[in-house]
């Protein structure tokens, strides 16, 4: 696969680390954390495996629980992408980037950077400029979202070559030609009249000699 096609793999799940509380609501909360860990590498081993429907079975039953779960929604999308639903990857990429706040701009650049492989896949080349130039925002070291960048640049350059200029010289030399006053005209037809006269008065002469020096019939 091409790296301008290149998707980025999975996210794993977020670390957990589980402290020892007294609270029974810190335990349930950590115990809910443990249980959203499980379930997406359960998705992610899936994904691997290529069993792409239990895998998004998998990340949206987390869905089910934290619908603001953003590693859960982008491994969805990922899995989405596979089985060519670009649309809804899309969209599921929408809600990663909506989701994740300021400080997760790694993922969001990721999410982005999926964005315009899914463009280009569709050939949209606007949009996966765009997409491309909002996941190097996010992470301007990210050299795959420039490379793929330049090519989508390059692309469009070529579907949408640049209209070739008018001579501006022709153009000039048009406006520049003096315009013939009314008295030049007049000369000018004078002339003309004149040279007319001259060319069928040499003809009638010309007639009448052809006339004169021919023998009548019998």
């Amino acid at each position: 696969m091409s790296n301008r096609n290149k998707y980025r793999n999975v996210s794993r799940a977020v670390s957990i680390v589980i402290l020892t509380a007294l609270l029974p609501v810190l335990s349930l909360y950590a115990q809910e954390n443990q249980e959203t860990e499980k379930t997406i590498q359960k998705g992610n081993e899936l994904y691997k495996a290529k069993q792409y429907d239990q895998a998004e079975a998998a990340y949206k039953e987390v869905l089910a629980r934290d619908k603001t779960n953003t590693t859960a929604a982008f491994n969805r999308a990922n899995v989405l992408f596979r089985q060519s639903k670009l649309d809804e990857n899309k969209t599921a990429l929408d809600e990663v980037i909506m989701n994740s706040d300021n400080s997760n701009s790694e993922l969001k650049g990721k999410a982005y950077y999926n964005q315009g492989v899914g463009y280009s896949t569709q050939k949209n080349l606007e949009a996966s400029i765009d997409a491309y130039k909002n996941a190097l925002r996010q992470n301007p070291n990210d050299n795959e979202a420039r490379e793929n960048l330049q090519k989508a640049l390059m692309e469009l350059k070529k579907r949408n070559p640049p209209k070739p200029k008018e001579n501006k010289k022709n153009q000039k030399q048009q406006k520049q030609q003096p315009k013939m006053d009314q008295k030049e005209a007049e000369q000018r037809l004078k002339l003309l009249e004149q040279k007319e006269k001259e060319v069928q008065q040499r003809l009638q002469n010309e007639k009448s000699k052809a006339s004169a020096g021919q023998p009548k019939d019998w």
